[in-house]
């Protein structure tokens, strides 16, 4: 009897142990669209202007161009241009040769194109660059939304005249009557003729009391019978104290700052 129990069992046991033993199925693979398609949205490889953002390719095709263009659009885009003609103009109408040094003239100018700029790049980066950050913005928004707020700084800038002359060039159909109809190949040349002329205005305006006081000592050195003694080397250091005197270089600053008002 113990032995038909034993048998059994042991029969009972054999019959169980390859069910418990019995190796589970092998894992299936995933799918090679599952993976293509996780990598596209890690990436953003997926996506395109059509369907939503830009392909990252794209965008750093777009940074890099901008990068490269970067001295052009500082000088064209911005206040620099009327800053650094009119510290030419002054430089030229002292007659100080290269004093103050070009180096510093382009860093006076840069750091008060910064500080001109200043409103207008808070706007760009509210409106634009930190949405595009936070991701609630696609690039293209972006790169249109923070175009428009420097267009509206180069349109507040431009006289009336030269921006109808570059849309009368420009053959467009109907004038434009808000900023957003005014194509950037027509805002920027008509900006950029705008400063060159409000600069010069200012450069000549400059001029006038370093002129008098060469015409002055022209008049002094002629009546003296000094006629082979240069009037510019007597009158440079007149027109250094002079300049001095009335705070030139903080007077220039505060107009140039002022006239972007």
């Amino acid at each position: 009897m113990t032995l038909v129990v034993l048998g059994g069992a042991s029969l009972a046991h054999a019959q169980a142990q390859p069910a418990a033993t019995q190796p589970s199925a092998a894992p299936s693979l995933p799918n090679i669209s599952d993976i293509t398609g996780a990598i596209d949205k890690a990436t953003g490889a997926g996506k395109t202007s059509a369907g939503g953002d830009w392909s990252a390719p794209v965008k750093m095709a777009v940074v890099f161009a901008v990068l490269a263009l970067l001295p052009s659009l500082l000088v064209m885009m911005t206040s620099f241009t009327r800053i650094i003609i009119v510290l030419g103009f002054v430089r030229r109408a002292l007659t100080t040769q290269s004093i103050p040094p070009t180096v510093a003239l382009v860093g006076l100018a840069l750091f008060l194109t910064l500080f001109t700029m200043s409103p207008t790049f808070s706007k760009i980066n509210q409106q634009a660059l930190q949405p595009y950050l936070k991701n609630s913005m696609s690039f293209d928004a972006a790169c249109t939304g923070g175009n428009e707020v420097l267009k509206e700084f180069m349109l507040k800038q431009t006289r009336r005249s030269d921006l109808a002359m570059f849309v009368d060039l420009a053959g467009l159909g109907t004038k434009p009557e808000t900023i957003a109809q005014v194509p950037s190949y027509v805002a920027i040349p008509a900006f950029a003729v705008s400063e060159f002329r409000t600069a010069f205005e200012m450069g000549c305006l400059l001029f006038i009391p370093f002129l008098l006081v060469d015409l002055v000592i022209s008049a002094i050195l002629l009546s003296a019978g000094m006629m082979m003694l240069p009037p510019s080397l007597i009158s440079l250091p007149f027109k250094i104290i002079l300049f001095v005197l009335v705070d030139g270089w903080t007077l220039l600053s505060k107009t140039l700052v002022v006239s972007f008002n």
